[in-house]
């Protein structure tokens, strides 16, 4: 128990493809040892020996379903079971779905919320009172230059993504007194399986160009390390956040929907 307590143990969400594996991956090379959770526990066993033989560092898997709302406190006990404290706690998991919020399926819109959002705070809920008596370590949350502004056809996950971002930088002013880190990181259009389910390769966002997982998980793992409340990738996505907060919101969300090329 107590090895376990002085290790930076990372919680890794979201962990079997794109940005999670990519975050994994770094953090691992920087020696945190990690806990990989999504549902598809075959792609977890391969990333994590993948990472044990590159990296030398423990890694747990616990396959879970976190769209769930019950995946979160289960995740919980089976961190306090194998007397795992955690370090840092990285919410990755997540999807999108992209067309006419009138026309979407009701329960995929809802089955997002609960994954982009209910989840995210609900572990954030049970891992940040640990950090804060430990006085260590802190919460990376995966956002998306989406959170800056309202997103026509993709209405529900540009919705999330703002409550996201919103609770992120909250949560680091209240938590960062107490020697833990709260960031948001807020990618642009990024190359990963995240793109195809949300049906966006064909998109106008998306032909102008797309960042690599890796280099997202770089930059975003090097801003929460260095203690900052909100990391934009990439020199085009914070002049595109800069952007939609000087312009007029009917501009900004007009621009918006324009780019998901959808007629």
């Amino acid at each position: 128990m107590a090895i376990a307590d002085e290790l930076r143990w990372t919680v890794v969400t979201g962990a079997s493809s794109g940005i999670g594996a990519e975050l994994a991956r770094v953090f691992a090379a920087r020696g945190y040892p990690l806990v990989l959770t999504a549902r598809r526990h075959e792609r977890l066993e391969a990333l994590a020996h993948e990472i044990r033989q590159a990296h030398g560092v423990p890694v747990e898997i616990m396959a879970l379903d976190l769209e769930d709302r019950e995946a979160p406190q289960d995740l919980a006990e089976m961190l306090r079971e194998r007397g795992i404290a955690v370090h840092t706690l990285v919410n990755n998991a997540g999807f999108g779905l992209r067309g006419y919020f009138a026309s979407l399926p009701h329960e995929k819109q809802l089955a997002m919320i609960d994954l982009n959002v209910t989840a995210l705070t609900s572990l954030s809920r049970l891992m940040l009172p640990g950090m804060i008596e430990r006085r260590r370590g802190g919460i990376l949350n995966v956002a998306s230059t989406a959170a800056f502004q309202a997103g026509p056809y993709m209405a529900v996950y540009y919705a999330t993504k703002a409550f996201v971002l919103s609770l992120s930088e909250a949560l680091h002013d209240e938590a960062k007194p107490h020697g833990v880190t709260v960031t948001a990181l807020c990618p642009g259009p990024t190359e990963s399986e995240f793109s195809d389910t949300a049906g966006l390769k064909d998109s106008r966002l998306f032909k102008a160009g797309a960042m690599s997982s890796a280099e997202v998980a770089r930059i975003g793992i090097e801003g929460y390390e260095a203690g900052r409340a909100i990391v934009v990738p990439g020199a085009k996505n914070r002049v595109g956040t800069i952007g939609a907060k000087l312009m007029p919101r009917f501009l900004s969300r007009r621009i918006a929907g324009l780019l998901q090329g959808i007629k």
